[in-house]
Formats: structure tokens, C-alpha cells, sequence
């Protein structure tokens, strides 16, 4: 599972309960590029993404991870970026403050729903 956090104990928080659930976390880390260059070089099953990093809004790295076909979901105190929510409306939203369950959850449906549509 790839995190993309730039909040270091929400970050480490959805790894530990990604890793308590038996997962294997590829980061955290807290930039765009960071997570592009993850993204490149791994076969995450997954992705949780904020919104807002250091670096810039987390659009590039969506596009990206759509193009790929890996499912995430934005975890976010913003909403999404106007781009990918003029592109892709229905990507999954989960508004902070959640439990990381919750955020997990929403991710887990969203891998059930892109392995029903493959």
C-alpha cells in the first residue's frame, strides 16, 4: 500500500493499521515526486494519497496512478483538486478528521470495485 501523507503521524498512523491488517506499506512519504518515483518503481495494490503536499496537489501523481490502473483513495481537509475532480468525479473522497479504518475501508471498496470491473 503507498502512502502519500505529508502529515507525519497520520502517516504513521495508516501504516501501522495498514501493517496491523497484514499489508505491506511503501512508504510513507510526503512529496509528489516521492510518491511518483514510488508509484515507478512498485506494485502497490493500492494507494492512500492527501491532497495538499509539500511540493504541490497530489494531480499529477493521480493521473498517474489512473493511467497505471493502481486504485487509491484521497485523503484530504480540502476536497479534491480541480483537475482530477473535473476528470474523474468518482474518485473516492475521505474527509479528515476519520478514523484510519475508515480511510482503509473506502480504499478496500475501491479495489472490490476496480477487480469486478477488470
Amino acid at each position: 500500500m503507498l502512502i502519500v501523507e505529508d502529515e507525519p503521524l497520520v502517516a504513521l498512523d495508516l501504516a501501522d493499521l495498514v501493517e496491523h491488517q497484514g499489508g505491506n506499506v511503501v512508504g510513507p512519504v510526503h512529496t509528489v515526486r516521492e510518491g511518483l518515483a514510488l508509484a515507478d518503481s512498485n506494485d502497490a495494490a493500492g494507494a492512500i494519497l492527501d491532497a495538499n503536499l509539500e511540493d504541490s496537489d497530489v494531480t499529477q501523481l493521480a493521473l498517474a496512478l489512473i493511467e497505471k490502473g493502481t486504485p487509491f483513495v484521497i485523503y484530504t481537509g480540502t476536497g479534491l483538486p480541480d483537475a482530477p475532480a473535473r476528470l474523474h468525479p468518482d474518485l473516492p473522497v475521505v474527509m479528515k478528521p476519520a478514523q484510519t479504518r475508515v480511510v482503509l475501508d473506502a480504499l478496500d471498496q475501491r479495489i472490490e470495485m476496480d477487480n469486478k470491473v477488470r
